[in-house]
């Protein structure tokens, strides 16, 4: 039976060497005044410790001084397994340093394995990651030098056909954010962004016969509607009541508290920009170039998910060409219809139609639900290989990126050739490669493989590499120049810069 508790009282429920598991999306429905407890117990008398936490899309709120990055930091936590770390500055940093463990799974098969765990299976098969980095054959899913378990991914035949075998360890406390609590203990969603993992992430806690503690804003007097109760109070523990800090009204866009018809999306989309993006850049026209050119494979009727940064440029040309009200918008979290924000609120909806449950989601996408997709890249090789979660000394994750590209009938990647200087200029309908960028993104080999073209080709897919000066395609043969704009000299821009042929 469930009982309210101050936040310190909540997190001494929590010993040394548990496994946490919290349902959050990169950098939304963080149940961050729990995080700043076990921060203060872990100062107070150093424990809890040596703890394994697991989340499908990461856990902080992009700030390193708030939420878990202070007692990941000072070494109460001695595993990470995560699908995403990019709300994660600090933890980002002390991972590639091997202060602690750290693996990086498909976030959707995190997803499906702690589902699998809620029904006492051992894991979750897929083959979403065959091939790519997380692969065993591979590099496997330690990111550092010190993070070699390797029982997290094993190859699996079922009856001839390969696929991946995703585990977790027990997990035996849950850390979720709610609305709020009924009087049975009840949990509802009803102003949250999402609902993640958090019924399956109680059932196996519960399973594992651990507890599960849960922040919400507040305590309601009357009953929650049975649907609505996205956590049945049976498997609560320890509710902890705080309020939220009041948010400007621009936010209530994303909680579904009253319609949004497609017409005002944009006004919203620019209002939440200017709160979760402060320092936004100005988008510049190699931008804009791919944009344009990549809302081109947009048909009417399409299911779509767009990737964060350069791939968002699509949206703006489907809501100038009038074809954003004629496709559906999906998101990782769960989110259907509408419009998905970015910033610190990635993961939410502007005007959405549905919200599921994420493993849902991901059932969505890895059985080929999609119909076209469009992702950003750090590198494209000679085969046709991405990488897109691993740059320079600085590691994001692999996130949904695996699950989406995995089966989607249409890849796009929207990336530039180029990067580090270049400066691109369009006028006229004619593109004007003012300077050139000194780090190529199209190279030999990538450094670590996000998205396979191997399989990409098994599965029959069409896969299209849209830049700021030409479309590739991907073939049988590697990579072919499809398309050329007005402007750009075949030869002196895109040839004789590629370190490897290409088909033409």
């Amino acid at each position: 039976m469930y009982r309210i508790m101050t936040s310190d009282e909540a997190v001494s429920l929590i010993k040394d060497g548990d496994c946490i598991c919290v349902n959050s999306f990169v950098g939304i429905e963080n149940p961050v005044e729990l995080h700043e407890a076990i921060h203060r117990r872990f100062l107070a008398n150093g424990s809890p410790n040596n703890l394994t936490i697991v989340s499908s899309a990461g856990f902080g709120i992009f700030d390193e001084n708030r939420a878990a990055e202070g007692y990941i930091r000072d070494g109460a936590v001695s595993r990470l397994i995560c699908g995403h770390f990019g709300s994660m500055p600090s933890t980002k940093r002390l991972v590639l340093e091997d202060r602690f463990e750290a693996y990086n799974l498909p976030l959707g098969c995190i997803s499906h394995a702690i589902r699998a765990q809620a029904g006492g299976l051992p894991g979750a098969l897929s083959k979403v990651g065959l091939d790519i980095f997380v692969d065993p054959d591979r590099e496997g899913p330690g990111i550092n030098n010190i993070s070699k378990d390797t029982s997290f991914i094993r190859h699996i035949d079922v009856d001839g056909e390969d696929f991946l075998f995703y585990s977790l360890p027990k997990f035996n406390i849950a850390l979720i954010k709610g609305t709020a609590a009924d009087y049975k203990g009840n949990i509802s969603f009803d102003d949250m962004y999402m609902s993640g993992d958090a019924l399956s992430i109680c059932q196996a806690v519960k399973a594992n016969k651990g507890k599960v503690i849960v922040q919400v804003d507040y305590v309601q007097s009357t009953p929650t509607r049975p649907r609505n109760a996205i956590i049945p109070g049976c498997f609560v523990d320890a509710i902890v009541v705080s309020a939220p800090t009041k948010l400007p009204t621009a936010y209530k866009a994303l909680t579904g508290d009253f319609d949004i018809p497609y017409d005002e999306w944009d006004d919203w989309s620019k209002q939440l920009d200017a709160l979760t993006n402060p320092r936004q850049q100005k988008t510049d026209a190699a931008a804009k170039i791919i944009g344009r050119r990549a809302e081109r494979a947009l048909k009417a009727d399409n299911i779509v998910n767009i990737g964060i940064g350069l791939p968002e440029m699509v949206s703006r040309y489907a809501r100038k060409s009038g074809m954003m009200d004629q496709i559906t918008l999906t998101v990782e979290s769960g989110g259907i219809g509408g419009f998905p924000a970015s910033g610190t609120v990635f993961g939410a909806m502007i005007g959405a139609t549905s919200v599921n449950d994420m493993s849902n989601q991901f059932d969505l996408y890895d059985n080929g639900g999609l119909d076209i997709c469009f992702m950003g890249a750090y590198e494209v090789d000679k085969f046709g290989n991405v990488n897109a979660h691993r740059g320079p000394g600085a590691y994001a994750g692999i996130g949904g990126f695996a699950n989406i590209t995995a089966k989607t009938p249409t890849v796009v990647f929207c990336l530039t050739f180029n990067t580090k200087g270049l400066d691109v200029s369009y006028k006229n309908g004619r593109v004007t490669i003012n300077q050139e960028g000194s780090i190529p993104k199209f190279v030999e080999n990538v450094k670590s493989v996000s998205f396979s073209a191997k399989r990409a080709l098994e599965n029959g897919q069409k896969v299209l590499y849209v830049t700021e000066r030409g479309v590739f395609r991907l073939t049988p043969n590697g990579l072919k120049l499809t398309e050329v704009y007005p402007g750009v000299d075949t030869e002196k821009d895109i040839l004789s810069r590629l370190p490897f042929p290409v088909e033409i």
